[in-house]
């Protein structure tokens, strides 16, 4: 079943109905209430990213369920092209005024959104950051694509301060997938779920 697909802005509203439209997806499929808060903390995380994603972007959101299995979906349009000078702009609002590593997993997928969403001719003088050793440095054509169960892998791998951000953290924990897409000039990021 596929839930309303709703519209995202960059009014906090907006972004309030798809924790509504996630309980929904919840109730109708009979999960238990400690499912269905376990599902809205993962729409909550997924929220938490959007505003600055939807800067330079328009999106929607949907849920998607068989059962006890869960994705939710959303797709970010670029509405302009991020180019080196508005992604500078984007930089001059933060303290530091430089692209920071990017810190948790949450940051991660929205920085590989973001990668996906950018001007691939000024993609390579960005920040290698986002990625973990043994991988490459910059995503291509050839490979738009990023999962967390990949990155989990490569973590498993690193050990260290990689794997501890993953141990700390709530999507995680609680996800059995993220997977940030590109298809055409679309971004598609999915967090799947099943109890």
């Amino acid at each position: 079943m596929k839930s309303d697909v709703c519209k995202l802005l960059t009014k906090a509203t907006d972004l309030k109905s798809v924790l509504k439209e996630t309980v929904k997806s919840a109730v109708y499929r009979d999960l238990d209430r400690k499912e269905t808060s376990r599902l809205r903390l993962l729409a909550e995380e997924l929220i938490e990213m959007l505003p600055e994603l939807l800067q330079f972007s328009e999106g929607e959101f949907w849920v998607e369920s068989e059962g006890k299995n869960f994705e939710l979906h959303v797709t970010l349009q670029p509405n302009q092209t991020l180019t080196a000078e508005r992604r500078k702009k984007l930089l001059d609002v933060s303290t530091s005024k430089t692209n920071a590593a990017a810190v948790g997993i949450m940051a991660k997928i929205r920085l590989a959104a973001e990668f996906m969403l950018v001007d691939y001719e000024k993609s390579s003088g960005m920040s290698e950051s986002f990625y973990i050793p043994g991988t490459p440095t910059v995503i291509t054509f050839a490979d738009p694509l990023w999962t967390l169960n990949a990155y989990r892998e490569g973590a498993k791998k690193a050990q260290g301060e990689t794997w501890d951000e993953l141990e700390k953290s709530i999507v995680a924990n609680l996800a059995d997938d993220v997977v940030v897409a590109l298809q055409g000039r679309q971004v598609d990021i999915v967090v799947k779920k099943a109890f």
